[in-house]
């Protein structure tokens, strides 16, 4: 093993980051890694801790670990090796990208679409392009920290709405009836939340003021309407919306991978001009094949969205008949609220020495003082794996005095 000499390094700011990382530490607000022996399911093997139930996974269909998506995966690795070293318009792009986005486009009711490899990447770098100088962008309060992002890199001036208010919604556009484009910016189901857009008033108040719409269905694709086409099949809107937005990373394979799906226009736009797109390599073609599995075994049989969809409705209402109280939604998200950040990290903890892994969430994810376990549902559970982790629930907020 080779070792560096470090004597060069600047001290003082070596032992700032370490000041700053003992007060997380002490205030238990330290967020940990937790290493996994074995694939991503509805238990899993966690180092120190053995088998364990999973409920804090965005594998909402239990296809990262289904045996068509793993082969499929396999298959693009022995055809067309890691990567092509470059960026796409430098040496070329694989044919499995064409044949994903082609299959993306379809899904989500678009003429087009865009493989980043990331959701991050496919925001921060879609919105900047979309919005620039003159423009106007108008962005719901709640939104995810890469539309965040994605908004403080474009020129446009930046108008927020309170969470889902239509009403003041309404007042920005109008008020903002000089710019030049007005682009609605919301998530399709709040990841902290688990609540839906009110997608409908959105659509019809940006036809009503010439407004372009761009939701982030990272939470919803997969998850939402009958097939799982997300929050626009599940408001019978497929193609009423201007862009979307969304990952591969969660329901579809759960690797990496992001995309933006919208009319061909703007997909030939983003090839020429985004930056993440244009500066940054394709997805791994393994991962492309994997996510275009992921697609077609869904399609093949979308009755794994209403299985997904019954657990759900199971944890929700156990959860209730035992005493918590969480945030009730459409979606796959369950946040149970209980307060200050290192509560929620302390309860988490408790959990996952009686088997259950649930992420406790705080600040500055949330507001101060509204800190949640985010209990997440998944096809891949089954009834025992759900009533083990009731039960941990159970004996867990017994102990803490929660609920």
């Amino acid at each position: 093993m080779l070792w560096y000499y470090h004597g060069n390094m600047n001290k003082n700011f070596h032992e700032a980051v370490a000041s700053g990382i003992e007060e997380m530490k002490s205030k238990g607000t330290l967020k940990r890694l937790r290493y996994l022996h074995s694939p991503m399911d509805g238990r899993v093997q966690m180092e120190a801790h053995g088998q364990i139930v999973i409920l804090s996974s965005n594998n909402y269909l239990g296809l990262s670990n289904h045996p068509q998506v793993i082969r499929a995966g396999q298959k693009a690795l022995e055809r067309f090796g890691a990567g092509t070293a470059s960026v796409r318009f430098i040496c070329g792009t694989f044919s499995v990208h064409r044949e994903l986005e082609q299959k993306l486009a379809s899904f989500a009711g678009t003429e087009a679409a865009l493989s980043y490899v990331s959701c991050w990447n496919a925001n921060t770098g879609a919105i900047p392009v979309l919005a620039g100088e003159g423009d106007v962008i108008i962005s719901d309060e709640l939104n995810h920290a890469s539309i965040i992002d994605g908004v403080r890199l474009s020129r446009a001036r930046r108008l927020i709405y309170r969470h889902a208010d239509m009403a003041e919604l309404e007042q920005l556009l109008k008020g903002s009836q000089e710019a030049g484009t007005r682009l609605i910016i919301t998530d399709g189901v709040f990841s902290m939340e688990g609540d839906l857009a009110p997608l409908p008033q959105i659509v019809e108040l940006a036809g009503k003021y010439d407004a372009v719409t761009l939701v982030d269905d990272s939470h919803g694709t997969g998850v939402m309407g009958h097939s799982g086409r997300g929050i626009a099949e599940h408001f019978g809107l497929l193609g009423q919306v201007d862009v979307i937005t969304s990952t591969l990373g969660k329901a579809l394979g759960g690797a990496a991978g992001g995309f933006v799906a919208s009319s061909a226009q703007v997909i030939e736009l983003l090839t020429q001009s985004s930056r993440p797109q244009i500066f940054s390599n394709a997805l791994p073609p393994t991962i492309a094949a994997s996510a275009l599995k992921a697609v077609e075994v869904l399609e093949a049989d979308p009755s794994v969205v209403q299985k997904l969809h019954d657990n759900a409705g199971y944890l929700r209402k156990e959860l209730r008949a035992r005493g918590f109280k969480p945030l009730d939604a459409p979606s796959a998200i369950i946040p149970i609220l209980v307060g200050e950040t290192s509560f929620a990290i302390r309860m988490s903890e408790k959990l996952l020495e009686e088997g259950v892994f649930v992420t406790g969430f705080g600040f500055p994810v949330v507001p101060e003082g509204t800190a949640r376990l985010r209990v997440q549902a998944s096809a891949a559970l089954n009834r025992e794996d759900m009533d083990l982790a009731l039960e941990a629930f159970s004996k867990v907020g017994a102990e803490v005095g929660l609920p």
